[in-house]
């Protein structure tokens, strides 16, 4: 009754293939695997994913089973699938990543796009075949009622494809991106749309970042299915189950993190920054290249604030860390130009000899990204949509005397709004006033603030917010 699996498209350890064959093992990238990284560790967690390169599929191919934990490797209890390539990639960019995660986030072009066609039917079986490589995984490695939390937009299938296989299990799903509302979400195909609402309520809980994500959901289910929803008690009931609607608001384990960005390698990128910029005021924004980050409409902010106060040139830097995302999409490559573009127009409209402006960095890094919180004096994180934004509550503990402008948009705005400088993130001269207004405001305030932004980004650390879920399906 203990056991505990997790499912998730990426996987706490990616492999990568070298010129003479051998694999190297490092840890896998973004913000989930972060967040679960430890705590699957301490819980002795099954972790199920996909094999997202050449290199993971060579490593899989020599476990049995798939089962890395089981070929030698120290990844911790790891099943990693080997979907093939072409089914994965319609999978993952076509529906998850180009029309998913485009509704979520209300990104569509609507005039122009979407079109739901031949060719997205074949991509939506891809989908349907991805999930249920997951759900018959899970079935194999699940002992008799166990806990298996299925995570984000990737897996939004597997809850009802599992329900079918094993009803003897506990399921949970969680989305870590925002929900469309009803009339958005409805750009979908008919059939799709009920197949991803009924896919996720096949869960005993679902839960959420926001009050405001979960509640877009039953709007969904209420709408899309005439599924009964009982708002007081959160619970969406059809066809005879009912699944229960949950609101875990993920933090940041601000003792872990102080300790990473105290680390030798963090100092000596803030001392190289602070040789770079001076003794000047900055301004920094932390991102990946994703559409809904807003990160374009953040820079011509700063060139509207370079504009409206001449007083602060050759007195503030906006450090702005973008780095890329998704450029197997077009959109994306597109984008990441844009800002590059946007970036040197500011370079050749106010740099002098003794002052840049901007400095645009698209190499990731993380252990400069942890010296640009420390050194900040504004963060910005602007998204036009986002699930939570865990920068929102990073920078405040790293630098908990800066002040921090925050999109309304954002899911952490519904903890960290009250003490930030809020935006509405199209609202560009908005914005621009907020940078001036941050950088203004009284250090004794700025303090007051930061304390409190500290306390709210650290009241849920992921074991805390894993922990709520498991009691969740108790």
């Amino acid at each position: 009754m203990n056991a505990i699996l997790v499912a998730s498209n990426r996987g706490p350890v990616s492999f990568t293939l070298s010129e003479d064959g051998s694999l190297s093992m490092r840890r896998g990238g973004g913000g989930l695997v972060s967040g679960l990284s430890e705590v699957a560790k301490d819980l002795d967690v099954l972790w199920v994913c996909a094999a997202l390169s050449d290199g993971d599929r060579g490593a899989v191919r020599l476990a049995p089973g798939g089962r890395l934990d089981q070929a030698g490797y120290e990844t911790g209890a790891l099943r990693m699938l080997d979907i093939p390539p072409a089914t994965f990639h319609r999978a993952y960019n076509a529906v998850a990543n180009s029309t998913l995660w485009f509704v979520h986030h209300l990104l569509y072009d609507t005039p122009n796009r979407p079109h739901f066609d031949a060719r997205f039917r074949r991509e939506w079986e891809s989908y349907q075949t991805y999930n249920e490589a997951f759900a018959t995984a899970l079935a194999e490695e699940a002992p008799h009622g166990a806990r298996v939390m299925v995570q984000d937009y990737h897996l939004s299938l597997v809850p009802a494809m599992l329900r079918v296989e094993r009803p003897d299990l506990r399921v949970a799903h969680f989305s870590h991106t925002p929900w469309a509302p009803p009339e958005y979400f409805s750009l979908l195909p008919d059939d799709v749309a009920a197949e991803v609402l009924e896919g996720i309520l096949g869960a005993d809980h679902a839960g959420f970042l926001t009050a405001r994500w979960g509640g877009a959901f039953m709007d969904c289910c209420e709408t899309v299915l005439g599924a009964r929803v009982e708002r007081a008690s959160r619970t969406v009931t059809h066809e005879g189950r009912t699944t229960r609607v949950g609101t875990h608001s993920l933090g940041v384990d601000g003792k872990a993190l102080w300790a990473r960005a105290s680390e030798p390698d963090v100092e000596s990128h803030m001392a190289a920054l602070r040789a770079q910029v001076g003794d000047r005021r900055l301004i920094v924004r932390i991102d990946r290249t994703e559409l809904s980050k807003n990160i374009v409409r953040g820079l011509v902010a700063y060139r509207e604030f370079l504009s409206a106060h001449p007083e602060w040139h050759g007195r503030v830097t906006h450090l702005a860390f973008a780095y890329p995302s998704r450029h197997d999409l077009p959109e994306y490559r597109e984008y990441t130009a844009a800002v590059q573009r946007c970036a040197k127009e500011i370079e050749d409209e106010y740099a002098t000899e003794d002052w840049d402006p901007l400095i645009l960095n698209v190499d990731d890094d993380y252990p400069r990204s942890l010296a640009a919180y420390r050194l900040a004096d504004v963060l910005l994180v602007n998204p036009i949509r986002d699930g939570m934004n865990l920068v929102a509550k990073e920078g405040p503990i790293l630098s908990p005397g800066s002040a921090l402008v925050l999109s309304r948009e954002a899911g952490a705005a519904a903890e960290l709004g009250e003490h930030a400088v809020t935006v509405n993130p199209y609202d560009v001269s908005a914005t621009a006033a907020a940078l001036h207004e941050g950088l203004t405001m009284p250090e004794a305030e700025r303090a007051r603030r930061g304390a409190l932004l500290a306390t709210a980004a650290t009241a849920l650390p992921p074991h805390r917010w894993f922990a709520e879920q498991l009691d969740a399906l108790g």
